[in-house]
């Protein structure tokens, strides 16, 4: 947890809004329920985040002293769109996807 906790909260800056046998973290309007009690689900996902601002949210990653993480944007233009993905200690990924039409507002 200790490691989770270094990534999401210190790392991505989410907050903990409770803590009870799971724990449901927020940022903003993003609200993840994070769990290690097998049969909550499994390891390896990839969950995709639909953002605005993904430069402005690049810049502050790229601030924080975190060893194992350096992310980039990338352009996908088959999609319009551009992301920047993340790997949990766990081996999740998580994609935070912004749509072409939206780089004005980062």
């Amino acid at each position: 947890m200790a490691k989770a906790d270094e990534f999401y909260l210190d790392y991505l800056g989410f907050k903990i809004d409770w803590d009870h046998r799971s724990r449901k973290i927020s940022r903003e309007n993003l609200i993840l329920h994070l769990s290690e009690y097998h049969g909550d689900g499994s390891s390896g996902v990839q969950v995709r985040i639909w953002v605005r601002g993904i430069s402005k949210h690049h810049r502050e990653l790229s601030t924080k002293e975190y060893q194992y993480m350096r992310p980039g944007i990338q352009e996908c233009p088959a999609a319009s769109s551009q992301h920047m993905g993340v790997i949990d200690p766990c081996g999740n990924q998580i994609k935070f996807c912004q749509d072409d039409d939206e780089k004005t507002q980062t």
